[in-house]
Order: C-alpha cells, then sequence, then structure tokens
C-alpha cells in the first residue's frame, strides 16, 4: 500500500480508480468520466488535478541563491521575487537526478518542486550539497496541492479570488493569496500544454479548495482528472517524464532540454561531464504509421534494420486519433523513417516535429 496525499477520501467520493504512483495511491481516472473524457476536458474546457504527491523543498539563507546555482543546470541568478523556473538537476556524470521548478520568493527564499518518485532522493542529494549560510526543510508532508488546467481555468479561479490574486505571466507566481480565507500560493506554470494554475495550500485544507472548484467549475464542465489524463497531456505537449525521457543514466544533453542548461555559468553539478562527454543520443517524436502502439522499451530501428534505440513513451493520442511515441535513438541517425518492433511486428512510423500539440 503507497502513501496517500490529503485528497484519498476525495478521490473515492468522486469514483476515481485509485492505483500506485510514485510510492502514492492516486486516481488513474474517475468512474463518471475515464481517460480520454478527462483529457478532453482539459483540451475543450477545464480538469482539476490532485498533484499533493509532489516534494516541496524550502531553502532559505544569505547563500540561497548560490547554492541553487550550483545545484541546478539552469540559471537562476536573474530570476524575479515571484518567478517559476523549470531546470534539471544534475549528478557528476552529467546523468539527471531530477527535472524541477524553482520559486523565487526573494534572493534568501525558495522553494523546490520535484517529483514524487524522487523527492526522497532529491532531499538527501540537496540537503547533503548545501552551502554554509543556507538551510533545507523538506515541506513535501505539510503542503497540498492541486492544479487546475484547461482553456477556462482562470474564469473558474476569477469565482474564488480577485484578479490581482492570479499570476499574469507564465512561470510566475502569487504569494499569500486567500482563497476561501485559506493562504495559498498560486502559480501558473499549466504542465498539460494549456493555460493552467496551480494552488498550493497547508495540506489539511487542499480537500475543501478541491471540492470548492469542482462545485464553481461545474457549470464550465470543470471535472476532476486523473494519472492517466495527465500523462496524455504532458506526452501530447511533448513534456518529458522522469523515468521515462529522463533518469540518472542518459545525458542531460541528449534528452532535448538543451534550452534550460547554461553552459555559460562559472559552475554546476555536472557541468564537467557534459564537457567531456559527446551526446550519443538524441529525443524525437514519432508518428506511428502502421496499424499498432509502441510502448515504452520497443527497440526502434532504421529503415536498414539496425537496432538505434528504443522508445521511452507511446499511446494512442486522445486529442489526433493516432499513435504516437517518443524515442530515444542514436544522434547520428538522420533518416525520416524508422521501424518499431512491438512484440515481433515491425510497426513503419515517421519522425515529426515536436511538440505534438501546442496551444493555440
Amino acid at each position: 500500500m503507497g502513501k496517500r496525499t490529503p485528497l484519498y477520501e476525495n478521490h473515492l467520493a468522486h469514483g476515481g480508480k485509485i492505483v500506485e504512483f510514485g510510492g502514492f495511491e492516486l486516481p488513474v481516472e474517475y468512474e463518471a468520466t475515464r481517460l480520454t473524457a478527462e483529457h478532453m476536458a482539459v483540451r475543450t474546457k477545464c480538469g482539476l488535478f490532485d498533484v499533493s504527491h509532489m516534494g516541496e523543498f524550502e531553502i532559505k539563507g544569505p547563500a540561497a541563491t548560490e547554492t541553487i546555482q550550483l545545484l541546478m543546470a539552469n540559471d537562476i541568478s536573474d530570476m524575479y521575487d515571484g518567478q517559476v523556473r523549470y531546470t534539471m538537476m544534475l549528478n557528476e556524470n552529467g546523468g539527471i537526478v531530477d527535472d524541477l521548478l524553482v520559486y523565487r520568493f526573494n534572493e534568501n527564499y525558495y522553494y523546490l518542486v520535484v517529483n514524487a518518485g524522487n523527492c526522497e532522493k532529491d532531499a538527501k542529494w540537496v540537503e547533503s550539497r548545501m552551502l554554509p549560510n543556507a538551510t533545507f526543510r523538506n515541506l513535501s508532508e505539510t503542503i497540498g496541492q492541486v492544479a487546475l488546467q484547461g482553456p477556462l481555468a482562470e474564469k473558474i479561479l476569477l469565482k474564488l479570488v480577485p484578479q490581482d490574486a492570479i499570476p499574469t505571466k507564465y512561470y510566475s507566481f502569487v504569494q499569500n493569496t486567500a482563497l476561501m480565507g485559506i493562504n495559498c500560493i498560486i502559480s501558473r506554470t499549466g504542465y498539460t500544454g494549456e493555460d493552467g494554475f496551480e494552488i498550493y495550500s497547508p495540506a489539511e485544507k487542499i480537500g475543501e479548495i478541491f471540492e470548492k472548484l469542482l462545485e464553481v467549475g461545474a457549470e464550465d464542465g470543470l471535472v476532476p482528472c486523473g494519472l492517466g489524463a495527465r500523462d496524455t497531456l504532458r506526452f501530447e505537449a511533448c513534456m518529458p517524464l522522469y523515468g521515462h525521457e529522463l533518469n540518472e543514466d542518459f545525458l542531460a544533453t541528449e534528452v532535448g532540454l538543451n534550452i534550460f542548461i547554461k553552459m555559460d555559468k562559472p559552475n554546476f553539478i555536472g557541468k564537467q561531464a557534459l564537457l567531456e562527454k559527446t551526446p550519443v543520443y538524441k529525443r524525437k517524436g514519432v508518428e506511428i504509421v502502421d496499424k499498432g502502439i509502441a510502448r515504452e522499451g520497443c527497440d526502434v530501428y532504421d529503415t536498414e534494420g539496425n537496432l538505434i534505440g528504443k522508445v521511452t513513451t507511446g499511446t494512442m493520442s486522445p486529442l489526433f486519433k493516432k499513435a504516437i511515441a517518443m524515442v530515444r535513438i542514436l544522434k547520428s541517425y538522420m533518416g525520416e523513417e524508422v521501424v518499431i518492433d512491438v512484440r515481433g511486428r515491425k510497426l513503419k512510423a515517421k519522425i515529426v516535429k515536436m511538440p505534438f500539440y501546442k496551444r493555440g
């Protein structure tokens, strides 16, 4: 049995089908809607996700900025108060410890929001690498978080908070917002490829917020959504998922996220390895031409029959109604077609532009 988020009983009450994910018991979908309807609700109206399983760390002190700058591949030195930045945290070999978000409250105070399955590992990693004059605290157990995602997210949120409580810029946040009298942080990062907000509150209050959002959003088609839709939405937007497209053994320069690696920074953990190692693989998107779905782990061949890589994520796109996949293949391969082995069946696939889906 996994851990439970503060919303576990709410999921059961709404007909959530519970599965184990990242050490937590979470809904994969809800009985009344199911994955495809939940996915399409987010693309066309709005969906509400429980993301309380994510980890939150607090980094404080005069050396907070310097500590995070050393830990992260991205440059956080020019962040403004109230900004969120996506980054990767690397090991000494240039592999990826985790991908995460940095929230800057001020130069001496930050949050790191990390993947649920990596929370314990990340906490040890970060805490053991704190510089003097910086302190670490794992707040994960005390914070609840929901994500309101979709084109109608702002309209729904405005029923509960004033306009000035809503972050105007993408990847920014507003702190000390009173939502139903509860002190919250509201950010706007939208990991589904849609506009969207994350609401952080004390863990014991997140259930009230979850139910109130569903109540006020019902007339706009808001539905609770499970992990299934979260994965397919992220996947259509080609956002890499830890444990699939990213892991400790994949070189950070092989995953299509070079824009988030600032090699001109004086130093960060893993920089030396990236300078010394030449990327061998690349991340690409493919569309399956033949009938069938390519799943994670399927071998990928070039058109001559040479093994060139593997599928990292593959599914039937609820939006496009066709099978698509992300693959990790040899960087040297310049062809536009590949062949994927699905349990002995050779499926033709063509390399397509990522992301598969882009809002607007």
